[in-house]
């Protein structure tokens, strides 16, 4: 009997333990492969390389404002009137920057372009009138105002982009403000998906009275993308011992990690647990005290008994209902995931906001409420969906976020600050 393979003892955790123990897998993971992809290509992947600066940033010392370059001393009296020698526009040639700002003179000069020597500050042009080659200034600078210093932002072969970070727009221009058209990243890492159930069918057919469509794969094929995995959807897995355990073997020699959907709760075809165990899968956790989510298991295994494939693959056993797989991918299996791109570990951080509508629940568990975080400015707030359970997928589409309620509270008022996890748009 399958049944005798289930771990006897308990491992249902705190959701701060579970999600420890998947940080400690994940930094533990193994590294993996590297491509080369043209600049535009890497957008939203992982990077393998250090970005190095190739020459100081800024190149020279670069005004922030359109006005004039000075020395602030002869500013100490004003208004002052200077003699305009010279115009530096962004990109001015060597040739037609003054090699020296004496005092009395000054230089017009637009945004990033080049301080001259001996230019101390940049005054803004909203403070000047210039008439015949002569500059009226009416307001003192600061010594250092509205110039950048050369090396300021970066010194030559200094690190700008470390290993292990996500390439998002501003990342991908610094790559290109050093000369990068390729950059290595590292390989997508393959993710199987397996839902359980026979009371699920394919998306195209017909539903029966008591049969659903397949929700689960769609879901976290986006959530899975979007960590920066590649997403494989298996067959869909009757409640059936053998018919599953072939499945499961399949997702573990076809993947870098498993996701498998349904069928981890404690109901007598609930046969995900007793599946892997019976494959001599290890057990990290087979619980967490959250809501939504609370059956959620995390492992790995060896996968195939005919021992086609020695590696050990991570898995997730994420509870059926959709609004459980979608909280429970984000709260365990995108770290892991994450880890497996070659992404730098990242701790879980919440924001705060104000309660729009008091909160009443059953203390004990620390959930995670589907909610609509509203209004603008400081005037923002957040309120629950109303939903019908963790099975309410039309409720959570219109959700942007999940209140994060502590297991110790069961009243919490409105207008009281709440810690909320932003949903992944």
């Amino acid at each position: 009997m399958l049944m005798s393979s289930v771990p006897s003892v308990s491992l249902v955790l705190s959701f701060e333990e579970a999600r420890r123990v998947v940080e400690q897998q994940a930094a533990a993971s193994s590294a993996p492969q590297i491509e080369t992809v043209d600049l535009l290509n890497a957008a939203d992947r992982v990077l393998a390389e250090q970005i190095i600066a190739d020459r100081d940033l800024p190149p020279f010392p670069r005004s922030t404002r359109d006005g004039y370059a000075v020395r602030s001393a002869d500013l100490s009296q004003l208004p002052a009137t200077l003699d305009v020698i010279a115009e530096i526009k962004a990109g001015e040639t060597l040739e037609r920057i003054p090699s020296n700002i004496p005092s009395g003179q000054a230089a017009a000069i637009m945004t990033g372009a080049p301080a001259p020597s001996g230019a101390d500050a940049v005054v803004m042009v909203e403070y000047t009138s210039e008439r015949d080659q002569r500059v009226e200034i009416t307001r003192a600078v600061a010594r250092g105002e509205n110039i950048v210093p050369a090396g300021a932002e970066a010194r030559e072969g200094s690190t700008l982009i470390p290993r292990g970070a996500c390439l998002n727009d501003a990342a991908i221009a610094l790559a290109a403000s050093v000369g990068k058209s390729n950059l290595q990243v590292y390989k997508r890492p393959r993710v199987a998906v397996l839902t359980t159930g026979d009371e699920i069918v394919n998306i195209n057919a017909t539903p029966g009275p008591t049969q659903i469509r397949n929700s689960n794969s769609y879901s976290l094929a986006v959530q899975i993308a979007k960590a920066g995995g590649y997403p494989v959807l298996l067959p869909i897995a009757p409640d059936e011992p053998q018919a599953l355990r072939r499945l499961v073997e399949e997702g573990f020699l076809k993947s870098d990690l498993l996701l498998l959907t349904g069928g981890v709760s404690m109901g007598r075809y609930d046969l995900v647990e007793q599946v892997l165990a019976e494959l001599k899968a290890k057990f990290f956790f087979t619980g967490a005290k959250i809501q939504p989510g609370r059956p959620v298991i995390f492992g790995k295994c060896g996968a195939a008994s005919s021992g086609r494939d020695a590696r050990e693959t991570y898995f997730f056993g994420l509870p059926g209902n959709p609004v459980s797989t979608m909280v429970t991918f984000e709260l365990f299996a995108r770290p892991m995931l994450e880890a497996l791109a070659g992404m730098s570990p990242r701790k879980l951080k919440f924001v705060h906001a104000k309660l729009k509508s008091e909160i009443r629940v059953k203390p004990g568990l620390k959930r995670f409420l589907p909610a609509i975080l509203s209004g603008e400015f400081e005037g923002s707030q957040v309120e629950l969906v109303r939903w019908q359970g963790s099975g309410d997928i039309a409720a959570t589409a219109t959700a942007n976020c999940y209140v994060v309620v502590p297991e110790e509270r069961e009243h919490i008022k409105a207008g009281e600050y709440v810690p909320i996890l932003p949903r992944t748009m």
